[in-house]
């Protein structure tokens, strides 16, 4: 099935890659916060894509708040040395992506822990929520 199939519930979008930044199609600004009475600057106050963080980048470059967890379960169906270990999730805090579950052994935690750490936005790996066995 697939990480991301698993995981985030949807195939690989056309034009996906677990590199942020920005590609045809993609939606230029972050959603607007909901404000108490809308004005008429609220669209020139929206943030541009500059001001989007690496890790709320999605698979095709837009904002997305699951965006680097979904780019790493991309990553992860793409390492052709993984395989989809149904029992391990993939989740994010901000830049943080955070593994959670059971793997088979050390040396697919390990892959896992490299290849998500070389997907852009990812400051650091939280591998505390998982059982090898």
């Amino acid at each position: 099935m697939g990480f991301l199939k698993r995981i985030f519930k949807q195939d690989k979008p056309a034009g996906a890659s677990t590199k942020a930044g920005r590609r045809p199609g993609a939606k230029k600004t972050a959603p607007k916060t909901t404000a108490a009475a809308p004005t008429a600057t609220a669209a020139n106050n929206a943030p541009a894509e500059e001001d989007i963080p690496l890790c709320k980048i999605g698979l095709t470059g837009e904002f997305d708040e699951s965006g680097l967890a979904k780019r790493v379960t991309l990553a992860f169906d793409e390492d052709s040395q993984l395989d989809d270990v149904e029992t391990l999730w993939v989740a994010q805090l901000s830049s943080k992506v955070v593994l959670k579950g059971k793997v088979p052994s050390q040396g697919i935690l390990d892959k896992m822990v490299t290849v998500a750490k070389g997907v852009d936005g990812a400051t650091a790996v939280d591998t505390s929520q998982v059982e090898i066995g």
